[in-house]
């Protein structure tokens, strides 16, 4: 199975006026998630499902990638990192599941899959961490097939 997180873009900061599930995006995170979801469409199977936060700049994020989306409560802001597993029935899904979501929940995910331990990993603003589910020699096995900030796609 193959998990690709992608951390929302580049959003206005935090402050008392807003509540934080309000925050846009602002122009560079437009482009920011303008340029990945480019860079994603290359990549991804047209069967890959595709999960996004109630979060509006995740919602946004989602959006610039001009496919259908589910949108999952379950992984709002501060979500646990088995909440987001869940939703993307790691590791029996049969299609790859793009999750778009928020830090620190997203680099718990990676660190949990990758090293067995939640350590606070980070995903940049509007990065992509892909990681596939396989099985060598009859052992299960997390393998990191990219990371990319859209600085670098």
């Amino acid at each position: 199975m193959d998990l690709i997180l992608w951390r929302h873009a580049e959003a206005v900061e935090h402050d008392a006026d807003m509540p934080d599930l309000e925050r846009p995006l602002t122009p560079r995170g437009e482009r920011q998630a303008a340029r990945m979801a480019a860079w994603l469409n290359r990549q991804l199977p047209a069967t890959t499902r595709v999960l996004a936060s109630p979060a509006r700049r995740t919602q946004q994020t989602a959006l610039a990638l001009e496919r259908k989306f589910r949108t999952v409560p379950g992984i709002a802001p501060d979500a646990s990192a088995q909440a987001v597993l869940d939703a993307a029935r790691w590791p029996t899904a049969k299609e790859p599941v793009l999750v778009i979501g928020h830090q620190p929940t997203l680099g718990l995910v990676a660190s949990q899959l990758l090293t067995g331990a939640a350590h606070a990993l980070a995903v940049k603003k509007g990065a992509v961490w892909w990681l596939r589910s396989r099985e060598r020699e009859g052992e299960g096995q997390v393998v990191l097939v990219a990371a990319l900030g859209p600085e670098q796609v």
